[in-house]
C-alpha cells in the first residue's frame, strides 16, 4: 500500500477500514446508498432489512437510477455469496447504535467483513440529523464525491420556510406508522432525529402517552384520533399499512380533515433530501393556516 493511493475511513464503530485505492465498487444498506447517490456516489448494489420484500423499496431509494444498481434482496434471503455477488470492495451499513449492522444477520456481518471492508455510520436516536449527514458527507467526499452545489442553500431555504409556516400555526403534527386496520404506530418525536430537527424549527409536534415502547408508542386509531392532529406525517415504507385502507369510525372523522405529509422513517441523510421533506412539511402548514 502506497500513501499516495491508500484509502482509509474510520467509522461510528471507531474501527478503520483501509484499501490501497478508493473504493469504486460499493455495496450499501438501500438507505445508505440513496444518501450517498445525493453526493454522486452510484453504489452497484443495495440491500434492504428485514422489513423489506423482493424489490426495492421505493420510500427508501430516493433518486437512486435503480435500473443501474443490483438490489440484492433482505432479510433471511441475504447470505455472504448473495451480498458479495458483484465484486464490491467496500459495504456501507448503518447501525442504530452499538455498532450492529442493521439488516444483517449478526453471524452473515460477521463473515462479510471477513472478506470486504465494512463501513458503519450511526443513524440511532443518539445522533442529531446533522451529524449523521455531516458523516455520510465525510464518508462520500473520500470516496470522491460531494454533495450537488446548491445543496445547502436549498436546506437553508427550506428550514427558514419551515421555521416561517411553523410561527403560528397552530397545528398539531403526527409522525406515525399504520400498524393493521385496528391499531397505528405514533413516534416519540424526541426519538426521532428528523422529528427533532422539527421541533427546533417550531413545529407542534404531538407526543402519545408515556408507555411501552421506546421509539413509538402502539395505540387504537380511537386513541389516535383522540391526539387530535391537524398533520399526519404518514410512513410511506412498503411494509406501513395503507392509511387510506383504515376504516376505523373514530379514525375516519379525524381523517375528513387532516393534511397528510408523507414520511419514511429512514431517511436519506443529504441536504438536498432532508430540504425536500422540510418543504413538504412546510408546504402543509402554509396550507393549513390559509384554511
Amino acid at each position: 500500500m502506497t500513501d499516495e493511493n491508500a484509502w482509509s475511513f474510520a467509522d461510528d464503530r471507531g474501527q478503520l477500514a483501509v484499501a490501497d485505492r478508493p473504493p469504486s465498487r460499493i455495496l450499501a444498506y438501500i438507505q445508505a446508498g440513496a444518501t450517498l447517490w445525493d453526493h454522486g456516489i452510484l453504489p452497484e448494489g443495495i440491500f434492504g432489512s428485514g422489513h423489506d420484500g423482493a424489490e426495492p423499496d421505493r420510500a427508501k431509494t430516493g433518486r437512486l437510477p435503480l435500473e443501474h444498481v443490483d438490489y440484492r434482496g433482505a432479510g433471511d434471503s441475504l447470505d455472504v455469496d448473495t451480498l458479495l455477488r458483484g465484486g464490491p470492495d467496500l459495504v456501507v451499513a448503518v447501525s442504530y447504535g452499538h455498532g450492529q449492522l442493521y439488516g444483517l444477520d449478526p453471524d452473515t456481518a460477521k463473515h462479510l467483513e471477513e472478506r470486504v471492508p465494512v463501513v458503519v455510520i450511526d443513524v440511532g436516536q443518539a445522533r442529531t440529523l446533522d451529524r449523521v449527514t455531516e458523516r455520510f458527507a465525510e464518508l462520500a467526499r473520500s470516496l470522491g464525491g460531494a454533495p450537488a452545489a446548491e445543496a445547502a442553500g436549498e436546506l437553508n431555504g427550506a428550514r427558514e420556510r419551515l421555521r416561517a409556516a411553523a410561527a403560528g400555526a397552530g397545528t398539531r403534527v403526527m409522525a406515525l406508522s399504520p400498524a393493521s386496520p385496528d391499531q397505528a404506530y405514533i413516534a416519540r418525536p424526541q426519538m426521532w432525529p428528523e422529528l427533532r430537527v422539527l421541533a427546533e424549527l417550531g413545529v407542534e409536534l404531538v407526543s402519545p402517552p408515556e408507555g411501552a415502547g421506546v421509539n413509538w408508542a402502539t395505540v387504537d386509531w380511537a386513541e389516535a384520533s383522540a391526539l387530535d392532529p391537524g398533520l399526519v406525517l404518514t410512513d410511506i415504507r412498503s411494509n406501513a399499512f395503507p392509511l387510506d385502507a383504515v376504516t376505523d369510525p373514530a379514525w375516519a372523522r379525524t381523517a375528513g380533515d387532516l393534511r397528510r405529509v408523507p414520511w419514511n422513517p429512514e431517511p436519506l441523510c443529504s441536504p438536498q433530501a432532508h430540504a425536500r421533506f422540510l418543504e413538504q412539511v412546510a408546504q402543509a402548514l402554509e396550507a393549513s393556516r390559509d384554511d
